[in-house]
């Protein structure tokens, strides 16, 4: 897999998707389909080689874009998503460094595999069971990420699976961001370049 800016800014832009979407679910019950199926479908894409085949292209990532490249311009209007991001990074490091922890979410993931390509990776039953080995894995190690929100909407079982399944997106996204050779450093010293980045593939 190649380690370039475009295929960095694409890994931030699935990070920032997923994570719009669980803000977005938390506060009004419902996700928007088109912007959360991509992140969910890169779960399965496991052995994907490239970071534009990880979510089928970027043409589904024009909503992370937009929400990078604003950020990036510091114009950003959601002061929680950064701090979610920065929390979802924390803990996909943690979890990269448990080996256990990882074995189980592969196998959970490849076991879920066919009925998420019967179903769609949107289906309730599909996001139940991401949700399910989001909260019995990743949910266990620390930093546990805290979402605020409606309480009226996350006291819902089908939203708080909802929830977990684009974590578990989220997560995979961070993992991705660092497999390609993303690091924080780059948040101070290389905005420009991904700013670049994200407005050629905007195009």
């Amino acid at each position: 897999m190649t380690s370039s800016f475009d295929d960095r800014v694409l890994a931030l832009a699935g990070l920032a998707q997923a994570l719009q979407q669980v803000r977005r679910i938390a506060e009004t019950g419902q996700s928007d389909n088109a912007a959360a199926r991509p992140v969910l479908d890169s779960v399965f894409r496991i052995d994907a080689d490239s970071a534009e085949a990880v979510y089928g292209g970027h043409g589904g990532l024009a909503p992370g874009l937009r929400l990078l490249a604003d950020y990036l311009a510091s114009r950003g209007d959601d002061p929680l998503l950064p701090r979610l991001a920065l929390a979802t990074m924390q803990l996909e490091r943690r979890f990269s460094g448990e080996p256990g922890t990882l074995a189980a979410v592969g196998q959970g993931i490849a076991a879920l595999a066919p009925r998420a390509g019967e179903l769609g990776s949107t289906h309730p039953e599909v996001l139940a069971a991401l949700g399910t080995l989001y909260a019995d894995t990743i949910s266990q190690l620390r930093p546990r990420i805290m979402v605020q929100g409606n309480p009226h909407y996350l006291g819902q079982a089908g939203v708080v699976s909802e929830i977990r399944a684009l974590l578990l997106a989220a997560v995979r996204s961070a993992l991705l961001w660092r497999q390609v050779g993303g690091s924080q450093w780059q948040f101070l010293l290389g905005r420009r370049a991904m700013l670049e980045a994200v407005q050629r593939q905007l195009r």
